[in-house]
């Protein structure tokens, strides 16, 4: 059985495949080579593949359609694009549909090697952490914490209690609020929340995006409760903290 991460690169261009191939193989990896957008498709329904390298322009499929159809049917393999037509629109629309980097022809050897790394390391953590979900959370993960005015989050439950109010929250709203109401007032990146809630590393131009809706959904949560509300604050450039209680007006 060949444990070696398994690379598949799509590519029109020849000698661009054959050069990348070499390049990984001797990185130690098991790699694959298809010369077009529909070749890819038809190889990721039978092999799994760890990463794919993509070439954005291709004849037929473009490297954003195949992006698409990799979502549905190996959702957990990482996509790299390279591209020597590159264009804000198209960065964009890659990072959209969660590519792990998008690097413009021609790309130094050591840059692809490196981003391909980290599209491993962040394929494996992420599996960590859907593993993690599926586990029986330990009795630590069910901590109980108080708040100030009489504000309980019991972690094990998700949920926020208040006056005879609860609040239900979803497994990445309580992974998120945890980090919060254990380090409160600390400023954390969007980059280190990304890691600490979803368990994978995300670009810089990618964790915002990932984190937008996130914080917007839980900061709808907290409305309710005074106590909580406006606490998340958007730290601009940087990312997020979760302020001290605001002082009662006397």
């Amino acid at each position: 059985m060949n444990n070696k991460p398994h690379i598949l690169i799509a590519d029109d261009e020849l000698i661009e495949r054959q050069t990348l191939s070499d390049i990984l193989r001797l990185e130690g990896y098991h790699v694959s080579t298809v010369a077009n957008g529909e070749a890819a498709v038809d190889f990721l329904r039978i092999h799994p593949v760890d990463l794919v390298v993509l070439d954005l322009r291709m004849p037929g499929m473009s490297g954003l359609d195949v992006v698409k159809v990799v979502a549905r049917i190996q959702p957990d393999t990482e996509i790299i694009l390279l591209t020597a037509h590159g264009s804000m629109e198209s960065a964009i629309e890659a990072l959209r549909n969660r590519v792990h980097d998008y690097l413009l022809k021609p790309a130094a050897p050591a840059q692809i090697v490196d981003t391909i790394r980290q599209g491993l390391e962040r394929r494996e953590a992420r599996l960590r952490a859907n593993l993690s979900d599926e586990v029986e959370p330990t009795l630590e993960e069910h901590a109980v914490i108080k708040l100030d005015e009489g504000i309980t989050v019991d972690f094990g439950r998700r949920s926020i209690h208040w006056r005879g109010q609860t609040i239900y929250l979803t497994p990445a709203e309580a992974r998120l609020f945890r980090v919060f109401v254990e380090n409160i007032g600390k400023v954390f990146s969007h980059r280190e929340l990304v890691l600490l809630v979803q368990g994978y590393a995300a670009s810089p131009l990618e964790a915002p995006e990932i984190l937008r809706p996130l914080v917007s959904r839980l900061r709808q949560k907290l409305e309710c409760q005074p106590a909580l509300t406006d606490r998340i604050v958007s730290v601009r450039g940087t990312g997020y903290v979760f302020e001290q209680p605001k002082p009662k007006k006397t």
